[in-house]
């Protein structure tokens, strides 16, 4: 009888399957058992070609061989991971290997890791796909019980290659004419460049933001403040001798209560997780990065196996999981959840639409935790933090509404009218799972703010004790964090003025999807086009210049968005994907065209008065992977020199990371706090602080310099000398 091939996407998965079904044979790449041989990917092994593949022409960077247009994309072996390439193509050729079942990450990205490998290596026989959003054992199982046909996730494979075949038409092509054009090293792209515009665009509001003043009327009663607003209910008044004139009249006067509105209120509970709505919490509660996020989620999906999978854009579930919610309550019923979940258990488990929705769901539901138990001493601390987030989400979309009453006073004086608003908790239902309710209240502005009010009844008097105006200015819009970003990523139609377009676009992917963002907002960190400033994004002299340059129609969050959505209709069948890319091929040769015909110019802004020695125009400063280099401004010349590189050694007085300047016996470690010290002071101190040292701290202390990859080997060295020396 003939066996089944199982391909994962990467080795621990692989592992993970293999223990499901039995195999327990190692072998070289692969897992053998009776009947199934589990073997993996290491990501992608397979992709598209170079331009240099088509044409030998392309290994030169000229403006005029551009567009590159193949006639059909090639597939190339990447050669790192070409050994398990190899293992996997003389699998999928064994003569004992009757079908294939597919068990990469169950989204875009995985369909094309596995179809790109079986069309390289010219696979034809039966395939089926496991289709799990979760990496328990039960999960696996249940998956294997129920594989689907290889071919109902066609359209999604199609999907996957027009993104990749897209991104290589419209990338390469304008990063290339961009590069030959200006002649520095400029990069473009399908999302990151209207991403990168959206940042710019806010950057230059800000710098031409003026601000107003404006004055508000506050009066103080007997415990409480009442708040002016004019018959329209606004409460700014941009003329200062205005708002004095209504102070002067209200001075000493006594107003009269005309309405007590006293309204219940209900705050039904937040919807359940998808990934960006996860990365946003986690960025503004721990400052996480996007792509730390999924990460984190990625370890507790995969090798935990407590939450459900990560690259979903669902914030509900199918019913078909809602039998399943009590075991996953009992599995976080533990530490600080344990008193809500088996509140929950005693009672019937009541779900409403907000939580269950079949419709709402596309290839993965809301990121929930597994029926696997969960043990909190084996998470890390990052990993505890993000499934924190989840664990209490959960319990607060299985939780009632809060419910509380709002009272709203109104009170008349002189012809003019003053409120005040107080709220009191019936019920905290959800935000009873949560000890800093603040974090979900509603963040009212501090001119109309809530507050505990005491028993009054309408025509009662109130003698207004005091009343001033409070002076304050209007607030520019804020700069982007990566928790806005991703928000104005998922909903870009606010800046689209194509009314129908923008409704569709809030009701889809918008730029990129929950799987790409982090790693397009990444990338625009590593080429230097954003920068942090705290928790705040700036665009760089060169992103802001980039903007300038690149094609209007690219930086338009319209275009891109409108590929989305044509994306997505492939993977529904409900579009072309060869007119798609037709259409991609035509907007390439477009945006070439737009760069060549620019009479726009780049200038560098890290520029030096050093001549490079090859070919005498200046140099260029730059932060490398390991510090700081000197590159020529000429990308053909090519000439690069590192002049600082940042090391693990410690500054003693503030414990930076140093960096170590310039060459042979002279080496200088430098602090930012303006510590210095030669290299040979510095590696006598420590060897007087290892003679002091006992053999565990010694110990720990090159386990961490082999973790980190330490640039100062010559301290690595020493320390392992002396280890050995201390072992005889």
């Amino acid at each position: 009888m003939g066996k089944i091939l199982v391909l994962a996407e990467k080795p621990s998965v692989g592992r993970d399957l293999a223990k499901v079904l039995n195999c327990n044979q190692n072998g070289n790449g692969y897992i053998a058992g009776q009947k199934y041989i589990v073997t993996w990917a290491l990501g992608h092994l397979v992709t598209l070609a170079d331009p240099e593949a088509y044409n030998n022409k392309y290994k030169n960077w000229n403006l005029e061989d551009l567009p590159m247009l193949p006639d059909k994309m090639e597939l190339v072996v990447i050669k790192q991971t070409s050994k398990q390439y190899g293992i996997v193509r003389s699998l999928l050729k064994q003569q004992d290997i009757d079908e294939l079942v597919i068990a990469t990450d169950a989204g875009r990205e995985g369909e094309l890791v596995a179809r790109w490998i079986i069309e390289k290596a010219g696979f034809k026989k039966p395939i089926k796909r496991l289709w799990v959003s979760s990496q328990t054992d039960k999960a696996i199982r249940d998956g294997f019980n129920q594989l689907r046909p290889g071919k109902d996730f066609d359209n999604l494979y199609k999907a996957a290659q027009c993104r990749a075949e897209a991104d290589w038409l419209i990338g390469l092509n304008v990063t290339r004419a961009l590069t030959c054009k200006y002649n520095a090293q400029l990069s473009a792209g399908r999302v990151q460049t209207p991403t990168l515009a959206m940042i710019v665009q806010r950057e230059n509001e800000i710098k031409s933001f003026v601000p107003r003043d404006y004055w508000t009327i506050e009066a103080k009663v007997n415990g409480f403040t009442l708040l002016w607003k004019d018959k329209n209910g606004n409460a700014r008044l941009f003329d200062k001798a205005e708002a004095e004139a209504i102070v002067s009249k209200l001075i000493g006067q006594t107003g009269e209560i005309v309405d007590i509105k006293k309204e219940a209120k209900n705050e039904p509970h937040p919807l359940a997780y998808d990934l960006t709505e996860l990365q946003r919490d986690a960025n503004k509660r721990y400052g996480y990065s996007a792509k730390q996020t999924l990460s984190i989620m990625q370890s507790l999906y995969e090798r935990h196996k407590v939450l459900t999978y990560p690259r979903t854009d669902s914030r509900h579930i199918t019913a078909d999981i809602v039998p399943t919610l009590p075991d996953r309550l009992k599995s976080i019923a533990i530490g600080p959840y344990a008193a809500i979940a088996h509140n929950l258990l005693r009672n019937k488990i009541n779900t409403t639409s907000r939580l269950v929705d079949n419709s709402k769901v596309s290839d993965h539901h809301a990121i929930i935790p597994t029926e696997q138990p969960v043990m909190l001493s084996a998470l890390s601390t990052e990993e505890r933090n993000i499934f924190d987030l989840v664990a209490k989400r959960f319990l607060a979309v299985l939780s009632p509404a809060y419910q509380y009453e709002q009272t709203t006073v109104r009170v008349e004086t002189s012809g003019e009218q003053l409120f005040a608003r107080g709220k009191v908790t019936k019920s905290l239902g959800w935000k009873a799972v949560y000890d800093d309710r603040n974090t979900y209240e509603s963040h009212n502005d501090d001119e109309d703010r809530e507050q505990p009010l005491p028993p009054m009844h309408k025509g009662d008097k109130l003698k207004l004790l005091s009343v001033k105006s409070v002076n304050r200015k209007t607030k520019p819009p804020a700069r982007y964090t990566e928790a806005t970003l991703l928000s104005a990523m998922e909903h870009p139609g606010k800046f689209i003025e194509d009314e129908s377009l923008r409704e569709a676009l809030d009701r889809t992917s918008g730029l990129g999807t929950p799987a790409t963002r982090a790693d397009i907002i990444e990338k625009l960190f590593n080429t230097f086009y954003i920068e942090r400033k705290g928790k705040e994004i700036y665009p760089t002299a060169k992103g802001i210049q980039l903007i300038d340059l690149a094609p209007s129609e690219l930086r338009s969050a319209e275009l891109t968005a409108k590929w989305e959505q044509k994306l997505y209709d492939i993977s529904k069948g409900k579009a072309d994907a060869n007119i798609f890319i037709n259409n991609i091929r035509t907007h390439a040769k477009k945006l070439v065209s737009a760069v060549v015909a620019s009479t726009e110019a780049y200038r560098h802004d890290n520029m030096t008065r050093t001549r490079c020695p090859q070919c005498g125009k200046f140099l260029l400063e730059v932060n490398g992977k390991k510090g700081r280099m000197l590159i020529c401004s000429d990308r053909e010349c090519g000439y690069r020199k590192g002049i600082a590189s940042l090391t693990n050694a410690r500054c003693p007085e503030c414990r930076k990371r140093m960096e170590l300047k310039g060459e042979g016996e002279g080496r200088l470690f430098t602090c930012s706090c303006g510590f210095r010290e030669k290299l040979s002071s510095f590696n006598k101190r420590m060897e007087e602080k290892m003679e002091s040292s006992d053999k565990r701290t010694v110990q720990k202390y090159l386990q961490q310099q082999k973790k980190e990859k330490p640039i100062n080997t010559a301290l690595a060295d020493a320390l392992a000398k002396w280890k050995e020396l201390q072992e005889k």
